[in-house]
């Protein structure tokens, strides 16, 4: 299963980018990972946040690959824990053949496109910066095909 994660971001600190390749090279061959990121949307004049998040949405739409199950990173999701998340990936591969995760912009994600999602998913109640969230998820994913291939890397 391809698993993807997609951020709308600006240009984050260095330590992110690394912490993110650190960990996109761990995951195994047929657990290909990969690590997008969006420019957000400019917030000029007249644009309303509704439709700088509806214009957002519509470039995340367009990144989603085909038959791929799309998640929403939102702190009204589900809140599992690392082995639930690793369970669920493994449903989830069962039945589709990519999963894209998706970070919002800071002022979240378009509420139509938190509908479509498959799933909402709570990284945590506390608010975190987007480069933070991001290695977080990434590192997550990674432990969750750690579990699934039962790897030395998680520990109960």
């Amino acid at each position: 299963m391809r698993l993807a994660v997609l951020a709308v971001t600006a240009a984050q600190p260095r330590w992110v980018d690394e912490a993110v390749a650190d960990y996109a090279k761990r995951f195994p061959p047929d657990w290909p990972f990969q690590s997008i990121d969006l420019r957000p949307e400019r917030r000029s004049g007249n644009r309303t946040t509704a439709h700088v998040l509806a214009a957002e949405a519509e470039r995340i739409r367009a990144t989603l690959p085909r038959q791929s199950l799309l998640v929403v990173c939102d702190e009204r999701g589900a809140a599992p824990t690392s082995r639930e998340l690793a369970a669920q990936l493994a449903t989830w591969s069962r039945e589709h053949p990519s999963v894209m995760f998706v970070i919002g912009s800071a002022d979240g994600t378009d509420p139509a496109l938190r509908r479509e999602a498959h799933a909402l998913l709570a990284l945590s109640r506390l608010t975190l910066p987007h480069g933070l969230a991001k290695v977080l998820l990434v590192e997550q994913l990674y432990r969750a095909v750690s579990i699934l291939k039962d790897g030395p890397y998680h520990r109960d």
